[in-house]
């Protein structure tokens, strides 16, 4: 089967959206209070009671679709940072842009903004996000080298942590402090239209950059001196990929937290299938991301115990084993 995707990426391709698909279904399906797929169909087209469809409508659409565009946003420019970075350990996290855009909403809630307007905290952890822009930019604006780019990430993600920390540490309230952890371990619990309404723009944005890069991160990974004869402009290609993580990645957590291991993860899991050429990755990593995205969401509503699980937690307990394990089969076939 391996072998077919390879020959066939449509194929894969065509598999995710329907798993995708599957995904959406349960998710529209299960909550606080379950619906058949009947009821579920009728309230998305307004056929069904009016409480149906507003569940439907209202409260788990916009969910799926932020779970939907988070996930694959997170796939994608996973993907294309490793490719641009060449090296696999690289995810959106790297460049300091989800750092920064939870300095942004930790900032909004100690400065109590988040009880003046529910929109307070995404517009500025997108805000945070693009502080981290354009302070990458002014940095490596002489220098857009694949080392400078990295170490201004670590710098400014370093930088961010340790801002977030400070704040943290002079917060006087608990429930203040209890409120910045629980939106840093990531939810798309109560996600509205109007979240929708202000990162989507961002997201799609970011996507819209990163068209057709495949190319020129396929030339990459022959070496820099090779994708420079080929004809490929390496600093637009660079700023293209980090300027369209910054805008989609940033929107993502402004919305649903900082929630890790997808951008890490998923181009490894999609490798397996389709080999280990950038362009033909990047597609399928968006896909499977947004899939895996909405099987996550629908594992935080188990009531387990007195709380509830959160997407970053869940997304930490599914991808830490999947990338040890990927480590451990990658040192295997090194031997």
């Amino acid at each position: 089967m391996i072998k077919s995707f390879q020959r066939h990426p449509w194929a894969l391709n065509t598999m995710l959206l329907g798993v995708i698909l599957i995904a959406v279904l349960l998710s529209a399906k299960f909550g606080q209070v379950d619906l058949t797929v009947a009821q579920v169909l009728d309230g998305a087209f307004g056929a069904a009671d009016k409480a149906e469809s507003i569940i439907v409508r209202e409260l788990r659409l916009p969910r799926i679709i932020l779970a939907i565009m988070a996930g694959a946003s997170l796939g994608y420019t996973g993907a294309a940072l490793q490719g641009l970075l060449r090296n696999p350990l690289a995810d959106p996290g790297v460049i300091g842009v989800s750092a920064t855009a939870s300095l942004g909403a930790v900032i909004a809630i100690y400065m109590g903004l988040t009880a003046l307007h529910p929109l307070a905290l995404p517009v500025t952890a997108m805000a945070g996000a693009l502080v981290a822009t354009v302070i990458l930019m002014v940095l490596a604006s002489r220098d857009a080298s694949v080392l400078t780019l990295i170490l201004a990430g670590i710098g400014i993600s370093s930088l961010a942590t340790a801002a977030m920390s400070l704040v943290m540490n002079f917060t006087p309230n608990a429930i203040t402090v209890q409120e910045m952890v629980m939106w840093m371990l990531g939810s798309l619990e109560n996600r509205t239209f109007g979240d929708l309404m202000l990162a989507g723009p961002f997201i799609v944005l970011g996507w819209l950059m990163m068209i057709g890069v495949g190319q020129g991160l396929n030339a990459l990974s022959l070496g820099e001196e090779a994708a420079s004869t080929l004809g490929i402009d390496l600093k637009a290609l660079r700023w293209r990929v980090i300027l369209g993580t910054a805008f989609s990645v940033g929107a993502t957590v402004s919305i649903c937290g900082a929630v890790g291991f997808v951008g890490l993860v998923v181009p490894h899991i999609v490798r397996a299938f389709v080999g280990f050429e950038p362009r033909r990755i990047l597609l399928p990593s968006a896909l499977c991301g947004a899939a895996v995205m909405v099987l996550a969401d629908i594992l935080t509503r188990l009531p387990i115990g007195h709380g509830q699980l959160r997407l970053g937690v869940v997304m930490a307990m599914i991808g830490a084993p999947v990338f040890l394990y990927i480590v451990f089969k990658t040192r295997e076939s090194m031997r």
